[in-house]
């Protein structure tokens, strides 16, 4: 050794002070190794790259005609269209089943004409909840895994085929997602503060948390589960904080407390004071119980009816197709099982605690709900792997997908930790290539998804063929109406037909307005200067109550579908 020379050894040589503050921007010296926090920095450009994906699947699904697949969406559109655009305007014409935020969301688009009838018009809600949902999965990984493996879990998140679909559709599974991951970014944030004693950080938490369960509560009924979760784990919280930090929060939480009440009760008094039952949304005619007494033989059900573990196998069985292609579901499941278990071993582990990692399990909420819902709320679930073979609600298996996504890349940084630890060289060099290698599997998920057809938008594909066909034939006999002239038809079912048509809803006579459409069943021919009656409906009825004065013009049938028949009254005066 030279004099005047020190010599350190790189593997135990300490850094500079100051380091960490000049790496927490993520600069050049961040420590991919260390667990923490994501800075603001980090999640503007998955935010930005979540546009960017949404987008260009935008281009391919609108290119396509995929927007208007789902009968759902286009109901979405048309109660967010009806608010502004029916015979009596306004809130009441939200509905009382579906939950108003999306629709609200909606509004500043669907005005125009051509966003309506595209599909456009939801475009923007989709879109950007899809993007935030993204750097909402990055923030959440942050706090639990190391960067890379953070990295990973975005990455099977965003490219998930059947989320980027939806990111362009007026459902709401986009808008839900993105609401259900910041409620526990929140959450997690909120607890660690308090149990950090930082007061500011503690109240902004709660304040953020009450409105992301305002809007779970207006977005999805899994919300309102959720949301008591989220309201219970940050009571315990404070249950737990110093008296000091209790005292100065306390006012703060129960504002949170208030939001969380508020939105139920509002739902609760929407209900009663325009649809005269505080209840309706869950016993109404439109609710889901009405329409699986409509749709099911009396007295059979389907085969999750009051069968909890059947029920489990068909949502499980549903949120694996939904999270990966072919049979690697099955893969994915196991690995989010375990990354689970990971978790709550380590539940009691000061670090852990510090960072309330543990709180993340809030992301398997949907479970408990959908599994009440598909075996007690009359919600079926059909996909193609199991009896009957079919689609219906193959969706709500996405609800899942941040779950899979997290603690599945939980489990895979567990196997590197465990490679690292192995004394071979083929140990440390697989360790090495692992993470790598789970990227590559994530694109190509994405990529045999989009090769075999999405199970989500097979689903909307398939269940609307027929539905399609029929608004088709009934948008052609429409179009050369002018718009000035009332059309008498039920639009539950079949309002894209006057979507298609470019007509106005304030230019039909429909149950929408309650007043003007009793009166025109009573005399149909009176009261429209044309009819449309689809066998079996309301309108069906009182033309065959009232034929008088109207003349048939056209026999529209299709495959699977009701027929159509378009009449001409020889008494309608302006």
């Amino acid at each position: 050794m030279a004099d005047g020379m020190i010599t350190r050894n790189p593997r135990t040589m300490t850094r500079p002070r100051g380091w960490k503050e000049r790496a927490g921007s993520g600069g050049a010296g961040y420590d991919p190794e260390k667990v923490q926090p994501a800075s603001r920095g980090e999640v503007y450009p998955l935010f930005a790259a979540g546009v960017v994906l949404a987008f260009f699947a935008l281009l391919v699904c609108y290119r396509r005609g995929y927007l208007l697949l789902y009968g759902d969406a286009v109901a979405h559109l048309a109660i967010a269209r009806r608010i502004l655009d029916s015979r009596v305007p306004g809130i009441a014409e939200l509905g009382g089943v579906w939950l108003p935020l999306p629709h609200l969301l909606m509004l500043p688009f669907i005005r125009n004409m051509t966003m309506w009838q595209t599909g456009m018009a939801a475009a923007p809600m989709s879109m950007l909840s899809y993007a935030l949902s993204v750097a909402g999965v990055w923030r959440l990984g942050r706090r639990m895994m190391r960067l890379r493996w953070a990295f990973a879990a975005t990455a099977f998140y965003a490219l998930n085929a059947n989320l980027l679909y939806l990111a362009t559709t007026a459902m709401t599974e986009a808008l839900f997602l993105m609401l259900l991951v910041w409620s526990v970014v929140a959450t997690m944030e909120g607890i660690a503060a308090l149990r950090a004693g930082k007061v500011g950080a503690a109240r902004g938490q709660m304040i953020f948390a009450g409105v992301l369960v305002i809007g779970m509560v207006f977005t999805r009924y899994d919300g309102w589960v959720v949301g008591a979760a989220e309201w219970a784990c940050l009571a315990w919280a404070m249950w737990g904080a110093s008296a000091e930090v209790r005292r100065k929060t306390l006012t703060v939480f129960l504002i949170f407390t208030a939001m969380c009440a508020a939105g139920p009760l509002a739902w609760f008094w929407y209900n009663q004071h325009f649809m005269h039952d505080w209840l309706d949304f869950a016993r109404g005619p439109y609710s889901a119980e009405a329409i699986d007494r409509k749709t099911s033989s009396p007295g059979q059900h389907y085969r999750e009816w009051h069968n909890p573990w059947r029920a489990l196998t068909y949502y499980m069985r549903c949120a694996q197709i939904d999270a990966a292609a072919w049979e690697t579901g099955w893969a994915v499941m196991g690995a989010a099982l375990y990354g689970t278990w990971i978790s709550w071993k380590r539940r009691a582990e000061k670090e852990v605690r510090t960072r309330a990692e543990s709180f993340a399990l809030l992301l398997w909420l949907p479970l408990p709900f959908y599994l009440y819902a598909v075996a007690y709320g009359s919600v079926p679930i059909f996909i193609p792997q199991l009896y009957p073979h079919s689609y219906y609600n193959a969706r709500y298996g996405m609800e899942l997908l941040p779950a899979l996504a997290v603690y599945a890349a939980l489990t895979a940084e567990r196997l590197e930790l465990s490679l690292r630890g192995e004394s071979s060289g083929w140990g440390k060099l697989a360790a090495r290539f692992w993470q790598p290698a789970v990227m590559l599997l994530c694109v190509l998920n994405c990529l045999a998804m989009m090769y075999t057809v999405p199970l989500v938008l097979k689903e909307a594909m398939v269940n609307s063929t027929t539905r399609v066909a029929l608004e088709q034939q009934i948008a052609f006999v429409l179009e050369p109406i002018p718009d000035n002239v009332p059309v008498m038809m039920t639009l539950g079912s079949y309002v894209g037909a006057v979507q298609r048509s470019g007509r106005t809803l304030a230019s039909m006579v429909s149950e929408n307005d309650n007043e003007t459409f009793s009166k025109a069943l009573a005399d149909p021919a009176d009261n429209a200067a044309f009819v449309i009656a689809i066998d079996g409906d309301a309108v069906a009825q009182a033309v065959a109550a009232h034929p008088e004065a109207l003349q048939e013009l056209y026999v529209m049938c299709t495959s699977g579908q009701p027929c159509a028949r378009l009449y001409q009254s020889t008494v309608w005066k302006p």
